[in-house]
């Protein structure tokens, strides 16, 4: 019998929690390693018998277990944007507890005006701990499924064109999907929409290049070059492997967060590195 068990637990004595990452650069790695925990703790048991147990201590004061008066204060260390599928949880992938990530959560990672305020929100209210912002998508995110299928067949647009919040979305993301099916050409010839896997490839392409690009728009819209200030990140989150995962042109570094593009050459790096990963090349057959 497999059996994980993750404890969040808090001294009631008042210990301090983990310290908070100082600088983004810290907070990206802190991220990465405990997004590497959880994959490894789950793995553990994915093809046996055994049982794991895993603890992440918390402060109580989080709880508002310790607190003399009033609501403890809010100080998360990351800003992330996510998708709404439920099967991203995304304090437990991150290995994190309460008040260590401030989450807001779209269909396809939608940066509309309202993520968009949570996240000046954040910036500016919660600067004094605030010191990343990540994108995460996941591997089949059902809303860039569906606009690679109209993409591949546009007459289902139709169907969609009347509900005006749906076919938002849509839209939106159709403009990732096309840049993503031109470069997927580009790489393997115009024959390429005629494989097997060619729907799987393209939908995976396209979530990659939509976290990478709604990060470009977040740190256009909010970032900050000087030192100190709140820089954004993106990855996917595969469902399969656990594992967050960014596509590196020499492939060595494909796993992790990666700094969100900050320029057009970046653009076209990034996608060089999609349609050249193992990732894109072993859906495509």
């Amino acid at each position: 019998m497999r059996t994980v068990e993750i404890v969040y637990r808090y001294d009631g004595a008042g210990a301090q929690a983990r310290s908070r990452p100082a600088s983004s650069e810290a907070a990206l790695l802190r991220l990465q390693d405990g997004n590497r925990a959880f994959s490894e703790l789950l793995n553990r048991v994915k093809d046996g018998d055994g049982s794991v147990r895993h603890v992440i201590d918390v402060d109580a004061r989080d709880l508002g277990l310790l607190a003399t008066s009033g609501a403890p204060s809010q100080y998360p260390f990351a800003a992330v944007l996510g998708c709404s599928d439920a099967r991203v949880p995304l304090e437990l992938i991150f290995n994190e507890g309460p008040n260590d990530l401030f989450v807001i959560r779209a269909a396809g990672n939608g940066l509309g005006s309202d993520a968009l305020g949570s996240l000046r929100y954040a910036v500016e209210h919660l600067g004094a701990s605030l010191k990343l912002i990540v994108v995460l998508g996941h591997s089949g995110c059902g809303a860039v499924s569906a606009a690679v299928d109209v993409f591949l067949n546009p007459a289902d647009y139709l169907s969609l064109a009347r509900v005006h919040s749906l076919r938002g979305i849509l839209d939106r993301l159709l403009v990732v999907v096309q840049a993503s099916a031109r470069k997927l050409t580009q790489a393997f010839g115009a024959d390429v929409a005629q494989r097997a896997g060619y729907r799987a490839a393209l939908i995976e392409a396209a979530i990659v290049t939509n976290a990478a690009l709604t990060a470009h728009e977040i740190e256009q819209a909010i970032g900050g070059d000087a030192p100190g200030s709140v820089q954004t990140a993106y990855g996917v989150y595969l469902l399969e492997s656990r594992n967050v995962w960014t596509p590196q042109q020499d492939q060595t570094g494909a796993a992790g967060l990666a700094a969100a593009p900050r320029d057009a050459a970046d653009f076209d790096r990034l996608s060089d590195a999609v349609v050249q990963s193992p990732r894109i090349a072993a859906l495509l057959g």
